[in-house]
């Protein structure tokens, strides 16, 4: 076996993906862009990743050399893809924290019709959680406090663009005062 595939790397996560009860993508995002380079072959490569996940009672699944870890809820599975040998516990971190987090955000309605209302929010959510298949944060309570949502508040799709300006305009100040 090659000895470079084992050293530890940063790059954890390969791709996240959300599909419909019917395999159908809502939500996709690669990080290694050798792995699958065009739009077919990721859609490939999802479509043989649902037929072989969606009527399994496991949370866990190895296709085409990769270790996926997934979820169903309701009409959406959700994935996260690694490499052979990453870590299984790892992969599923970031899972159950995109899961608890969406699930926040949409006020527990985690369905296909809420995921697209606020499509704006979930990749908010993952890209607190990942950035370039590095693993930034694992705890839900971080990544809504990072997307500044607050259950009690307008989700961000019924803010202002000024509201949302003024928002990041201070979050950075505090950031900068830190």
């Amino acid at each position: 076996m090659d000895s470079t595939s084992m050293e530890p790397s940063l790059y954890t996560v390969k791709a996240v993906f959300i599909l419909d009860n019917d395999g159908n993508r809502l939500l996709s995002k690669y990080y290694d862009s050798e792995l699958y380079p065009s739009m077919k072959e990721q859609k490939n490569f999802e479509r043989n990743v649902f037929n072989k996940t969606h009527k399994a009672d496991n949370e866990i699944a190895f296709v085409e050399g990769m270790t996926i870890v997934y979820k169903s809820s309701i009409d959406l599975f959700f994935y996260v893809v690694g490499s052979a040998q990453e870590n299984e516990l790892m992969l599923m971190s970031v899972l159950n924290c995109l899961f608890d987090s969406l699930s926040q955000i949409l006020r527990k309605n985690v369905e296909r019709r809420c995921l697209l209302d606020n499509m704006e929010g979930v990749f908010l959510v993952v890209d607190e959680i990942i950035d370039g298949g590095v693993i930034l944060e694992s705890d839900p309570a971080q990544v809504l406090q990072k997307v500044n949502y607050r259950a009690d508040e307008n989700p961000l799709s019924e803010q202002s663009v000024a509201q949302v300006l003024q928002s990041a305009k201070e979050q950075i100040k505090w950031s900068i005062l830190k």
